[in-house]
């Protein structure tokens, strides 16, 4: 899909920049912006010591198969386990502990949003009953693997169930690129939302939404580099071109906030 409006931008923020406020953080969630990009962040050291963990932990790696896409990650992601969330919260605890404690990049960046969007607090989500959902997800598209067409909204997903994901209110996607392909594995990011009437383009026993969907929609085409930090609304339809090359890697997770105010945010996967 080509990209057919070039007027929805990113904001691009680097580090020793004065920091961002709530309003850039609601720009994302009214698609005034299609993304903020977070550059300069992460030095080598972190990022290569999160490299070397995961290709330790690769035989952890879970691959789903779908008609149209194969997901590989490593950790626990809550849409898989709707059903079954007892299950999901046993392996987030498991693979909780994934990075030692001094290079854990999932706890260096939330500190650094928090710090960014001046937030009174981002902690990982908990039940009131003391279950803790997992703080991150590390997802490995290796060469020939695209992410169909999707969009995520746990809102929605989670509606029937009693979880306190299913209150929230707003739901935003961070992604880490800890390892970058040859060519490919752009993302591309449309400003268009699910709504009930899209069920109709959705894939018959598979991932995703024909792209009749996004058809005439604006689109954002990013391809990450190592150590990018971007955060985009994943209720909005977003897809991976397909990679080629080296392995795309990225440590990824969602941030919610349960009110318009902004400042307090909760994040699973």
């Amino acid at each position: 899909m080509k990209n057919i409006d070039k007027a929805w931008k990113e904001i691009v923020y680097t580090s020793g920049d004065h920091p961002l406020d709530i309003n850039a953080l609601r720009g994302i969630t009214e698609n005034k912006y299609a993304a903020i990009i977070l550059k300069n962040f992460l030095n080598e050291n972190i990022i290569d010591t999160t490299l070397k963990v995961i290709q330790h932990n690769i035989e952890q790696a879970i691959v789903t198969q779908y008609c149209n896409g194969t997901l590989t990650t490593i950790g626990s992601y809550l849409a898989k386990y709707l059903n079954q969330p007892d299950k999901y919260f046993r392996e987030a605890q498991a693979n909780s502990s994934l990075f030692p404690m001094q290079f854990d990049i999932s706890i260096y960046v939330r500190e650094k949003l928090q710090h960014i969007f001046n937030l009174q607090s981002l902690k990982i989500a908990q039940e009131p009953d003391g279950r803790t959902y997992a703080p991150f997800i590390v997802r490995i598209h290796s060469d020939g693997i695209m992410n169909p067409l999707h969009n995520d909204n746990i809102m929605r997903d989670a509606k029937s169930t009693d979880l306190l994901v299913a209150k929230l209110k707003y739901q935003l996607s961070c992604i880490i690129c800890i390892q970058e392909c040859d060519t490919g594995g752009n993302l591309r990011h449309y400003m268009k939302s699910w709504n009930p009437d899209d069920e109709k383009y959705k894939i018959k026993n598979g991932i995703g939404y024909d792209y009749e969907v996004v058809k005439e929609k604006p689109c954002f085409v990013f391809k990450p580099k190592v150590s990018d930090i971007y955060l985009i609304n994943p209720t909005n339809y977003h897809e991976i071109d397909r990679v080629s090359g080296q392995t795309r890697i990225t440590v990824g997770f969602f941030i919610g906030f349960f009110d318009d105010e902004l400042k307090n945010g909760i994040v699973w996967s």
